[in-house]
């Protein structure tokens, strides 16, 4: 497989962005406390005899899709939540969830074997303002949100694939927190079953 020079160099970055801060602790004489916690996921997966690009198109009608450097911007400028809530509920229509960003997996694999399949979408989703109510009980949250939609072409039909954010925070013990990502859940996997239907 052949890597570009530009991914090269952000791990050779990230490499030495890591080491730098290994020495710099070290020289410093100061130990800090690592933990580790083991978070049991859970996967949600639908599968539909619909085409990729309908599954896809369906999914696609189920989130709002935003002018992201617009929204950022209108974001920024929010100075309540109010006006926060002014931003982001026109753009994650009609359910409440809008795309950040996708990432055509399936493309990187393709180009390498010149095929005409796979076919793998990631869309990382979300809602900034649900987000902020899963953090403020849990900081660690924000590792797990947005979430991630993955739709699928194999064999047997077009795989859509959540993690169930409940999951993700049930280790933490915060009921608050768990309730907000239970909403979230519910949110994501009526997107999938509406379009896997």
């Amino acid at each position: 497989m052949r890597v570009s020079r530009n991914v090269w160099i952000v791990l050779a970055l990230g490499l030495s962005m890591r080491v730098g801060v290994l020495r710099q602790t070290k020289a410093e004489g100061e130990m800090k406390h690592m933990s580790i916690r083991e978070v049991l996921v859970q996967r949600v997966t639908r599968v539909s005899a619909r085409p990729f690009d309908e599954v896809l198109a369906r999914i696609d009608a189920q989130i709002g899709h935003p002018d992201m450097a617009a929204f950022r911007k209108a974001f920024s400028n929010a100075q309540s939540r109010t006006e926060m809530e002014g931003v982001v509920n026109p753009v994650a229509k009609p359910n409440g969830i809008m795309e950040f960003i996708r990432f055509d997996l399936g493309e990187v694999l393709r180009k390498e074997s010149g095929a005409a399949t796979p076919r793998i979408v990631r869309i990382v989703a979300g809602n900034p303002l649900i987000m902020k109510e899963m953090v403020k009980h849990v900081p660690d949250a924000g590792s797990y949100a947005p979430v991630t939609i993955l739709i699928e072409e194999r064999l047997d039909g077009v795989h859509l694939s959540y993690d169930k954010m409940a999951s993700y925070l049930a280790p933490y013990g915060n009921s608050d927190a768990l309730s907000v990502a239970r909403e979230l859940d519910a949110k994501i996997e009526n997107i999938l079953a509406a379009a896997a239907e």
